[in-house]
């Protein structure tokens, strides 16, 4: 049976409602961004606690407060002078045939309010059961052991974000949420795997285990890793798929406007590359790179300016210290990189790039940069060949990219330039979103959030990245209250495209029980390969 915690008092459409709360309850156990369901005449309205008041019927009664010892003067003030009441936000009403609608009504006075029950948290999350595989479960609602589950079909119809200060668990986060999207087959990944922590294991915070298995632990048929440091990937004992060389030509002069301000390049010094890549096509950067001392006279015969050459120069030397980047002539007889990955990609596997050692941000800048530009051009081609086509073998598979630090790839100036900027606004026309993983959401361009279909958000505590993260969220003000009450640790705030509503989660465990969870999946996918060799 539900259990009652409260009645309605007050309240409107737009400021949401107030509850009184039974004087029965235990206070302390009615937190802000609980889930609870108000019943109505004709409707369920589900909704959040976002703020509790300490209240009086009289002033007076504070002027002379009942002694502790007093404990039949506190029962009789307790059940009628003194309570509590608690703000709710409504975020979704469900009719009594169970169909979920936006609210645009309210109920009457003094509705009961209930605890949500496991059967309120399947009707509007979904169950994990669902033969779809469309939904998958993250954590359970606060005070509750009912799974939430984030509807993957949805997921993958935008680009989404993950969001929270340091160490409050994003990668953990993102680690799920890639693991359910692999699990279901709902969509393939690409993974730019800064600190290396998504492929073979990572070290798990706090107490206990040491470390948690990867991606590439969990499912092994479904996920390669390609590695720019094949050394690092070996001695954390794995051997990568793919070893990782990107030739010169590859780099465009696109790819350096995205490390305009992490280098520190003039306009000018741009404007010279691209002076540079006018004349010499596609072995600019080789041809650059060459000319030593003779910067001068080379700046004179394409009419650039010596000085910015010199500076361009300069910063580009530091790419000859990266092994991974190599002259097309010692890489002339290998398949691209890209080419590998796409067919990896085609194929249905997920592709985690490492960087082993290499973690600066010039390098991180660069690589997500122009690999990300090649595969989206493959995937524009993919999708125009479907459309001219229309047969079901031509529609290319879901890709999500997955990249850390997105402030630095989707700041105001960058994403105007990058990649990122243009798959972010695109919602997904070429079947191509981003996965975008941050501690610094004020430093997103606002156009860019605003796109973001589906936000999962840990603690933060700068005001200015709260404003971000509620960008063209309905209700901002009452959930803005909500997450700034978040634990520092394995709870969050998740709201948008994906979800009915927005509701706070205590997070799934990641351990042995979420590794049976998903090796059913890899079972018999390794069954179903083992017949396919048989037979």
């Amino acid at each position: 049976m539900k259990q009652i915690i409260g009645s309605l008092i007050s309240g409107s459409l737009n400021d949401g409602f107030v509850m009184r709360i039974h004087h029965d309850t235990n206070l302390e156990e009615i937190k802000t961004g609980k889930f609870v369901s108000i019943h109505g005449k004709q409707h369920s309205f589900f909704s959040l606690i976002t703020d509790l008041t300490l209240q009086v019927t009289h002033p007076d009664i504070l002027l002379f407060p009942p002694a502790a010892h007093e404990t039949l003067l506190n029962t009789i003030l307790r059940k009628k002078d003194i309570y509590a009441t608690a703000h709710l936000k409504p975020m979704l009403m469900v009719d009594h045939e169970g169909q979920p609608k936006p609210v645009k009504t309210i109920p009457p006075h003094f509705a009961t309010v209930y605890e949500a029950d496991n059967k309120d948290v399947a009707l509007i999350f979904g169950n994990e059961d669902d033969p779809s595989k469309r939904y998958f479960n993250i954590g359970n609602p606060l005070d509750m052991k009912t799974p939430v589950c984030l509807d993957l079909d949805r997921l993958t119809e935008r680009s989404n974000g993950i969001f929270g200060k340091t160490g409050t668990g994003k990668t953990f986060l993102t680690r799920l949420v890639l693991a359910g999207l692999i699990k279901n087959d709902k969509a393939v990944n690409l993974i730019f795997d800064m600190h290396s922590e998504y492929g073979l294991q990572a070290r798990k915070e706090g107490k206990g285990q040491s470390f948690v298995k990867g991606l590439k632990t969990l499912f092994p048929g479904k996920v390669a890793i390609f590695s720019l440091d094949p050394q690092s990937t070996r001695r954390r004992g794995g051997n990568p798929d793919v070893e990782v060389i990107i030739p010169y030509h590859a780099i465009q002069v696109e790819d350096i406007l995205s490390l305009e301000q992490e280098l520190n390049l003039h306009s000018t010094a741009l404007e010279a590359a691209y002076l540079i890549s006018a004349r010499y096509k596609h072995t600019w950067l080789e041809v650059l790179l060459s000319q030593g001392e003779n910067l001068k006279e080379f700046a004179e015969s394409i009419g650039a300016h010596p000085e910015s050459i010199a500076a361009l120069y300069r910063k580009l030397k530091r790419l000859e210290r990266l092994p991974f980047f190599q002259s097309q002539k010692g890489t002339a007889n290998n398949l691209s990189v890209i080419d590998q990955m796409l067919e990896y990609i085609d194929r249905g596997i997920s592709v985690i790039l490492e960087f082993g050692n290499y973690t600066s941000t010039f390098c991180y800048l660069l690589v997500a940069n122009i690999i990300s530009r090649r595969v989206h051009s493959a995937f524009v081609a993919k999708t125009e060949k479907f459309l001219g086509s229309q047969r079901a073998e031509d529609e290319p598979k879901k890709l999500m990219i997955t990249i850390e630090e997105a402030h630095k790839f989707l700041n105001p100036y960058a994403a105007k330039q990058t990649i990122f900027g243009i798959i972010a606004r695109e919602m997904r026309k070429y079947y191509v979103s981003l996965l975008v993983v941050d501690q610094r959401p004020s430093g997103i361009d606002q156009e860019v959030l605003s796109q973001i279909g589906t936000k999962i958000v840990a603690q933060l505590n700068d005001e200015k990245d709260i404003q971000a993260v509620l960008t063209g969220v309905n209700g901002a003000q009452n959930l803005r209250t909500i997450l700034a009450s978040l634990d520092s640790k394995k709870q969050a705030l998740l709201m948008g495209h994906a979800l009915a509503m927005p509701i706070v989660i205590q997070t799934r465990e990641y351990d042995e029980t979420f590794y049976r969870a998903m090796a059913d999946t890899v079972s018999v996918q390794q069954i179903n390969e083992f017949v396919n060799e048989l037979f």
